[in-house]
């Protein structure tokens, strides 16, 4: 009992609260230091346990040739190539600190050696693969999972609808026809609108108001907003009544592209935060529970 149950709570509530303690103590900030490295090796010692399952099981699977072993297999060699490159450091460059010796090289930060090749042309378009078809299964998923039962229901099929519209161009072309703010293309629409004759005075108006001028600070060719003709300045105040008004800006804000970012901006980004907040407090009640020996069930059974 002394040994499966005292020792190990007394380990974990005295190094956890010295691992508090560094944060508002500065003497003890080097007893942190030592007691994370200490956690470096015994993550080391756990990654060799982790590496030892693997094997035995994907052995076990081919050797039974249960469904699926040429995946199991698969994994084997993937593991093998990419451990005994990375402890030998096959093809590692020698550093600039020590250039006859490449057993000092960093792996992964150089281009080029086999280390890098493996994570570059291997693992990242596997992961990228990955996640490209998810993202279909996702989709069906959400379109045979989302029923509009309720108001609740329908808010978030309706949120989803339109988040996944204003992330393709089948979105931004629907909405296409409204007035977008900031946008070349836009702003040459609104332009055209004008007689010819006025089109590069009001151009120069128009990226001035997108710019945030104040109207007394307009120019055009040199010219002052106070030095124009009484016709430029009744077309620039009613250029930028126009661009700045509530209705334009309103116009602006529904076309998908930008309703999708105001929705991932405003109410995801302050339900994700509500989430997070969440998470650390019962992160908190937990580690205290732990550390203050209630909650046990990390030490296993009383077996």
């Amino acid at each position: 009992m002394l040994v499966k149950r005292t020792i190990p709570l007394i380990l974990a509530a005295s190094i956890g609260f010295l691992l508090i303690a560094t944060y508002f103590i500065p003497s003890t900030e080097q007893w942190g230091a030592t007691a994370m490295e200490m956690f470096i090796i015994l993550s080391a010692g756990a990654m060799v346990l982790g590496a030892g399952n693997l094997i035995m099981l994907n052995l076990s699977k081919i050797s039974n040739k249960n469904p699926g072993w040429a995946y199991g297999a698969i994994t084997l060699i993937a593991f093998f190539i990419t451990l005994i490159i990375g402890i030998f450091k096959i093809g590692a460059l020698p550093t600039m600190t020590a250039p006859d010796n490449p057993w000092t090289a960093p792996l992964v930060g150089q281009p080029g050696v086999p280390f890098w090749w493996i994570y570059s042309y291997v693992y990242k378009p596997l992961t990228a693969t990955m996640f490209a078809m998810l993202a279909f299964y996702i989709a069906s998923a959400a379109f045979r999972a989302f029923r509009a039962k309720n108001i609740e229901a329908t808010l978030l099929l309706g949120t989803a609808f339109i988040v996944l519209l204003g992330q393709i161009y089948a979105g931004v072309w629907l909405t296409s026809f409204l007035p977008d703010i900031g946008s070349v293309d836009g702003l040459a629409r609104y332009v055209a609108s004008f007689p010819e004759a006025s089109q590069e005075f009001a151009r120069a108006i128009a990226l001035q108001v997108q710019s945030g001028v104040t109207l007394d600070n307009f120019t055009f060719e040199g010219v002052s907003y106070a030095s124009m003709s009484l016709d430029q300045q009744a077309m620039a105040i009613e250029m930028s009544q126009y661009l700045n008004g509530w209705w334009y800006q309103l116009l602006n804000g529904l076309r998908l592209e930008n309703l999708t970012q105001i929705i991932l901006d405003v109410p995801q980004k302050a339900g994700n935060r509500a989430i997070m907040i969440g998470i650390a407090l019962g992160i908190v009640s937990v580690s205290l529970k732990v550390l203050l020996g209630i909650d046990r069930s990390y030490l296993g059974s009383e077996d």
